[in-house]
Formats: structure tokens, sequence, C-alpha cells
């Protein structure tokens, strides 16, 4: 048999991370976190979309779902 000559992947093109966790307002100089913080234990929330739309810690396991 023959071997097959290796095939590359086309790389994504990626934000920073601090990109998607954080919003700019350069305007005023101030920045902000865009997820919610855990009322019980202060650690940072996930947002879940499917079955249901909620907040979630994977910390404490604290949920608060949205109306």
């Amino acid at each position: 048999m023959s071997k097959k000559a290796p095939v590359q992947k086309e790389e994504k093109k990626r934000l920073p991370r601090a990109a998607t966790w954080y919003e700019l307002d350069l305007q005023k100089g101030v920045f902000r976190f865009k997820n919610k913080f855990c009322p019980k234990c202060g650690s940072v929330m996930a947002f879940h979309r499917e079955p249901v739309p909620r907040w979630h810690c994977g910390k404490c396991g604290f949920t608060q779902f949205q109306r």
C-alpha cells in the first residue's frame, strides 16, 4: 500500500480569552466582567441555553433559572 500525505487542518481564528470574558468601554476607561458571580461561593457562573436558559455554578452546583 502507498502512504498518503498527512492532511493539514486549517487553523481557526480565535479571540484571546480575555476578550470573551470582559467588556471594555474605552471612552470611560472601564472594563467589567460579562458573566455573573455565584451568590453562594463567589465563583464565576456559566450560562446555558439548552434545555432551559439558566446560570449555573460549577463549583457549588447553584443554579439560577431565567424567566
